[in-house]
C-alpha cells in the first residue's frame, strides 16, 4: 500500500508539537513492512528537516509554502502525485482530495475551547480547515478520548479514530557524553524543574512562574525548553515582574534530541501546565524518561498521564506550588511516579500508532468512498 504524507510542518519556522507528530509518524508507518510511505512539502529550496527514517523524499509541490497554503484554505491547488492509495495531512494543512482516501489529523480542540489561547487568525483559520476536513476527509485522527469528545460539539466528521502518540526514542536515555553535555548547557546540578513547550499563551508558563513566586513553591530554578510562538511572551520579563531572582529561570531554546535527552534525566520534575492540549506529548516523553511529571487538570492530559501524573487545577498558580512541593520533598512519591510513569508511557508509542493507522487506511480503501 502506498501512504503519502503531508511533512510540511516539519519545514514551519516553528514546528512544535505537530512537527515531531508529523515526522514521527511517517517514520512509523515506513517501519511497516507492506507499507511504502512518501513525504510531500511545498516547494523549498532546502526540504532536508522533512526526512524521516525510511520515508521517500521529500517530494516538493509546485507552490512554495505560502500560495500552496492559500490554495488549500480554498481547497484548491496540487496535491501529492505518484497514484498513493492514501493521502495524510498530520495537520490541518490539508490538500484537496482528488479521490482517494484522504485521512486528517486534528489535534486538539482549542479553536472552540479555549479561543483566547491563540490569534484571532488563528483561530479563524483552524475553524475553517477543521470545517472543511469534517466535509472531506474520509476519516478524522484525533489523539485522546478529550478532543474526540470536544470535536463533535463544533463539527461532524464523518469518522472519527481515537490513535495516541509515542514518545521519542532518542529522549529515553542519555547519551555516554551526558556529563559533559550537562556541563555545557550549563545545567543546575543539585536539581531544577523543566519546562518543554512551545513559548506561547496555552502553555500557561505564566502560571507556572507564578507557581515559583509562591513562598509555597519548592526552592528550585526552572528550564525553560522551547522555541518563542506567538503572543509576547518573555519568561524572563514574566519572572522579574513577579520580584523572581536573577538565575531563578533558565531559557533554553530550542535543543537538539541529544541534547533534550540530557535535560530530561537531570529535571527534579517535568511541569506542563497548560490550560488546553489535545494529547500533550512532553507527558508521555517525561514519564518515559522517568522523570516526576506534574500537569495542569486539562481533561487530554489527565487522560494520557492517568495515575503516575500529579495534578493541579488549570491557572491556579498557588496549587501548583503546592503540588511541586509535595512532589520535591517526597522522594518515595518521585520514585513511585517515575516506575508509574514509565509503565504508562510504555501504553503509548509511535509503532501502535503506526499498526492502527495502516487498518485505518485499508479500512478506508475497502469501504465504498465519498466522490
Amino acid at each position: 500500500m502506498r501512504v503519502a504524507v503531508v511533512l510540511e510542518q516539519c519545514l514551519a519556522p516553528v514546528p512544535g508539537g505537530t512537527g515531531r507528530y508529523s515526522a514521527e509518524v511517517a517514520a512509523a508507518l515506513a517501519g511497516r513492512p507492506d507499507l511504502a510511505v512518501s513525504g510531500w512539502v511545498a516547494w523549498h529550496r532546502r526540504p532536508g528537516a522533512a526526512r524521516p527514517a525510511g520515508v521517500d523524499g521529500p517530494h516538493r509541490l509546485p507552490l512554495p509554502r505560502r500560495p500552496l497554503i492559500a490554495a488549500w484554505e480554498r481547497g484548491v491547488g496540487p496535491a501529492p502525485g505518484g497514484r498513493p492509495d492514501v493521502v495524510h495531512a498530520p495537520t490541518l494543512l490539508v490538500p484537496p482530495r482528488r479521490g482517494r482516501p484522504l485521512v486528517a489529523t486534528i489535534h486538539d480542540a482549542v479553536p472552540w475551547t479555549h479561543p483566547e489561547t491563540l490569534t484571532p487568525r488563528g483561530v479563524r483559520w483552524h475553524r475553517t480547515m477543521a470545517e472543511r476536513v469534517a466535509r472531506t476527509a474520509d476519516a478524522v485522527v484525533v489523539p485522546t478520548r478529550a478532543v474526540a469528545d470536544a470535536l463533535r460539539e463544533h463539527v461532524r466528521p464523518r469518522r472519527v479514530e481515537v490513535i495516541g502518540e509515542g514518545g521519542t526514542a532518542a529522549l529515553l536515555a542519555p547519551p555516554p557524553d551526558a556529563a559533559a553535555r550537562a556541563q555545557r548547557l550549563a545545567l543546575p546540578a543539585s536539581g531544577y524543574l523543566l519546562s518543554l513547550a512551545t513559548i506561547e499563551p496555552r502553555k500557561g508558563l505564566d502560571v507556572l512562574l507564578a507557581a515559583l513566586a509562591d513562598p509555597a513553591a519548592p526552592d528550585l530554578p526552572l528550564v525553560v525548553v522551547g522555541q518563542p510562538g506567538w503572543g509576547g511572551v518573555d519568561p524572563d520579563e514574566v519572572a522579574a515582574g513577579l520580584g523572581l531572582p536573577a538565575g531563578r529561570v533558565r531559557v533554553m531554546g530550542r535543543l537538539s534530541d541529544t541534547d533534550l535527552s540530557v535535560a530530561l534525566a537531570g529535571a527534579t520534575a517535568l511541569v506542563v501546565p497548560s490550560r488546553a492540549e489535545g494529547f500533550g506529548l512532553p507527558v508521555v516523553e517525561g514519564m518515559a524518561a522517568g522523570v516526576p511529571v506534574v500537569t495542569s487538570a486539562d481533561p487530554a492530559l489527565v487522560e494520557v498521564g492517568g495515575a503516575a501524573t500529579r495534578i493541579a487545577a488549570t491557572g491556579d498558580a498557588a496549587e501548583l506550588a503546592r503540588v511541586l512541593r509535595a512532589v520535591v520533598d517526597d522522594p518515595g512519591e518521585r520514585a513511585r511516579m517515575s516506575a508509574e510513569g514509565r509503565r504508562r508511557a510504555s501504553l503509548f508509542t509511535w509503532a501502535a500508532a503506526a499498526v492502527e493507522l495502516e487498518s485505518l487506511y485499508r479500512d478506508l480503501c475497502g469501504a465504498d468512498r465519498p466522490g
